[in-house]
């Protein structure tokens, strides 16, 4: 398994452009892949899992990966927190 942790920056948090971005960059991979925040757990690659966390500015959040491809997948989705200037 595979995880990092990433501070929210963006200053809207990770609303519905940046999480159907990043549900697109998970869909890539064939990795189990969940987001964990504020002691819930959701598929990130369920674009309705992912708006119901109601992720905030400043929010610490897990991105977690178990799979053949999982260092893969945690390293693209880091690139798309990063890119998309949604956290660090």
């Amino acid at each position: 398994m595979a995880e990092k942790t990433f501070k929210v920056t963006s200053e809207s948090g990770i609303h519905a452009r940046p999480a159907t971005t990043l549900v697109n960059q998970a869909g890539q991979f064939s990795s189990d892949i969940t987001l964990d925040y504020n002691g819930k757990s959701v598929n990130l690659k369920s674009i309705m899992g992912v708006m119901s966390l109601g992720i905030q500015q400043g929010s610490s959040i897990v991105i977690k990966a178990e799979g053949s491809d999982a260092d893969e997948a945690i390293a693209a989705l880091e690139n798309v927190m990063k890119k998309e200037g949604l956290g660090e």
